[in-house]
């Protein structure tokens, strides 16, 4: 027998089903969202009955259409049934090419009863009665589903934050939640960077501009890193910027953030400002990050002219 005939063909990934479900006011919008970010396919209020049409088999070569699904229901989704519903995803977790998880939000009846209140919204079961009369009757209501569910998360003590970060930590591969990090440096003669999270005013140091040699170089030569390295206030400024931004961006990676620009500024944005960007940058990759590393104004020949008017304070 050949060995065309004997190779295998390998096996298309199966397909990713997440159904989200809940107490009403536990954070089945909130947890959709970040599944969202983390480039799930998100459908909420989706008739359960309608699944088999959702994950029909995508065409030939078409993998884009196999990326995760997450569904969204509770008791408002027409024709909700929870009896029903466990049986139909009981039927489709037979398939060879579906991976279903279910989650269920929870949330203590008396944090939901805060949050009803709070916000002055009517639950949707409770009528013409009190609140936690509603409360009562769609706990008893989802029982079967909270029992049968995969991934039990109890909100009660979480904050809209919290249950971000839980969803992230959770469901999130590295990828989705590597922290996008771009070091930049610019002139302050041509403006502000419109769109950067920390700008870092390096206008402190000693100006290489005012030496005559070092005056054609940029940031990137090794003799005007030399000079800036010898200005007294360099280091401790450099370590305690550096210090600062391994604290902050583990944090705003913890928080969600997808994207950070920290940016660098001298007068033209060709000394300084690129000098202590490189070696930022530099210090990040040596603590794990992956920054990109960008200069706006390096090739900008008119800010010499803005540089070599008089001498004053910068």
């Amino acid at each position: 027998m050949s060995d065309e005939s004997t190779r295998q063909v390998p096996e298309e990934p199966r397909q990713r089903l997440m159904l989200v479900t809940g107490m009403l006011g536990a954070g089945k919008t909130t947890a959709l969202r970040v599944l969202e970010d983390l480039g799930w396919e998100t459908v909420d209020n989706f008739p359960i009955r309608l699944l088999d049409r959702l994950i029909e088999t995508p065409q030939a070569g078409r993998s884009d259409m196999r990326g995760p699904i997450a569904i969204g229901f509770d008791s408002r989704t027409r024709g909700f049934d929870p009896q029903g519903i466990i049986r139909k995803v009981k039927e489709l977790g037979a398939r060879a090419d579906l991976e279903i998880t279910t989650l269920f939000l929870d949330c203590s009846s008396k944090e939901l009863e805060r949050r009803y209140n709070e916000t002055r919204r009517r639950h949707p079961l409770a009528a013409d009665t009190p609140v936690d009369a509603g409360i009562r009757a769609e706990r008893e209501l989802l029982a079967p589903l909270r029992r049968w569910a995969d991934i039990m998360v109890d909100t009660s003590e979480f904050t809209s934050n919290d249950l971000q970060r839980a969803m992230r930590e959770r469901f999130g591969d590295a990828d989705a939640q590597e922290l996008t990090v771009t070091v930049s440096s610019f002139g302050f003669s041509r403006g502000m960077p419109p769109v950067a999270d920390l700008v870092f005013d390096m206008r402190f140091l000693d100006n290489p501009h005012w030496d005559p040699m070092l005056r054609p170089l940029t940031g990137e030569d090794a003799p005007v890193g030399e000079h800036i390295r010898t200005d007294p206030a360099f280091d401790e400024a450099f370590v305690r910027i550096r210090d600062l931004l391994l604290l902050l961006l583990p944090r705003y990676r913890a928080q969600g953030k997808a994207y950070v620009h920290i940016a660098f500024g001298c007068t033209g944005g060709r000394h300084r400002s690129v000098f202590t960007a490189r070696e930022i940058a530099a210090a990040l990759r040596e603590h794990g990050f992956s920054p990109t590393l960008l200069h706006r104004n390096l090739g900008a020949r008119a800010a010499d002219l803005l540089e070599g008017s008089p001498r004053r304070e910068e």
